[in-house]
């Protein structure tokens, strides 16, 4: 976790400073996807991180925290943005937040260290993380499951789907927003900028309260298996604001805006802590790494179809009645392929009961 988190920032922030020299749209493109692989390989670092640190009861919270910044990030990011304009040319905002990247990846592999090899904790800490200190330094007893492997489960498939789906209107929301209250509101940028960073705050309060959500059921005698599920259910019921979020006025309609993204993150929060909860600690990097292909090529693909379908004459209308369904739609594939949300228990590979 610690070697491979500090070479996926190091590519993420060369790739995010090589912006700053591009000389062609060409030279940009590349980087760009460049940018795309480093950053994919963010959550599953995250996720592995939070299964060598945190018990059951604990690691949704702590997801809802770190998925939170993400949200706030994107508050903050476009006031530093303009700071850095006002002094220097837009080069500058990619080699600064590649620097950035740099001292984070240093100050990381510096400081990181699972649990049980952590020297700063106390005895009384030390008692309190007993069971994810020996679940962190248990060996494998076999060859960990192979790539192929991991589609011979249910579970990742569901993972996998259920991702392609609420990324799909995820995605749409992230890169639609703007266009579409410009377009059809009648926003100038400068409205835009005034009104478009309310759904990501709202987004990151959703993050952390979905977490908290679910560790609250556990601490309340709900199985890991109700407290995810009920988690799911209710985050995904939040997205069908969507279907009059175009019918309504400019202030309901941001509204309803900040709703979605609430429910978003609340959703995604629990999503990305499934793999910790379900398979062994050599898989679930791996099984994370997957979910997050599956995002990504839902909102690729469902952000292409929106192009077609907006550039030949349909409304946004349509489109947001299909992405209110998109998590219910998920939750159904979780509840088909997780029967029970538990530790795996993998025959003739690493893992454990």
């Amino acid at each position: 976790t610690r070697k491979g988190f500090l070479l996926i920032m190091i590519w993420w922030s060369l790739a995010c400073g090589l912006h700053g020299l591009a000389t062609s749209v060409l030279f940009f493109g590349v980087a760009r996807f460049l940018l795309g692989v480093g950053e994919g390989g963010g959550f599953p670092g995250i996720t592995k991180a939070i299964s060598e640190w945190f018990p059951e009861s604990e690691r949704s919270t702590a997801m809802g925290v770190i998925n939170a910044c993400g949200n706030w990030g994107a508050v903050i990011a476009p006031p530093v943005i303009a700071l850095i304009l006002a002094v220097a040319n837009w080069r500058w905002i990619f080699l600064i937040a590649g620097a950035a990247g740099l001292l984070w990846a240093f100050s990381w592999f510096k400081n990181y260290q699972p649990a049980y090899a952590h020297t700063g904790l106390g005895s009384e800490e030390r008692g309190e993380l007993a069971a994810v200190i020996e679940y962190s330094r248990s060996k494998p007893s076999t060859k960990g499951i192979s790539w192929f492997g991991l589609f011979r489960y249910p579970q990742v498939w569901g993972l996998f789907g259920g991702k392609f789906l609420s990324d799909a209107a995820w995605y749409f929301y992230l890169f639609w927003l703007p266009k579409y209250l410009h377009d059809v509101r009648g926003f100038d940028m400068a409205h835009v900028g005034a009104v478009a960073w309310i759904p990501y705050a709202a987004g990151g309060i959703g993050a952390i309260f979905g977490g908290w959500f679910s560790s609250w059921l556990l601490k309340k005698g709900y199985s890991l298996n109700a407290s995810r599920k009920i988690a799911l259910a209710l985050s995904a019921s939040m997205m069908l604001v969507a279907l009059v979020i175009s019918r309504v006025p400019i202030g309901l309609a941001v509204a309803l805006f900040s709703v979605a993204f609430f429910g978003q993150q609340f959703w995604s929060t629990i999503m990305m802590t499934l793999p910790a909860d379900v398979f062994p600690k050599d898989s679930v990097a791996s099984v994370a790494g997957l979910e997050g292909c599956g995002g990504a090529l839902g909102g690729a693909i469902f952000g292409r179809l929106v192009g077609y379908l907006l550039d030949h004459g349909v409304s946004y209308a349509p489109v947001f009645v299909a992405v209110s369904f998109f998590h219910l739609t998920g939750f159904v594939f979780i509840l088909l392929t997780f029967r029970d949300v538990r530790m795996l228990s993998v025959a003739g590979e690493s893992g454990r009961a």
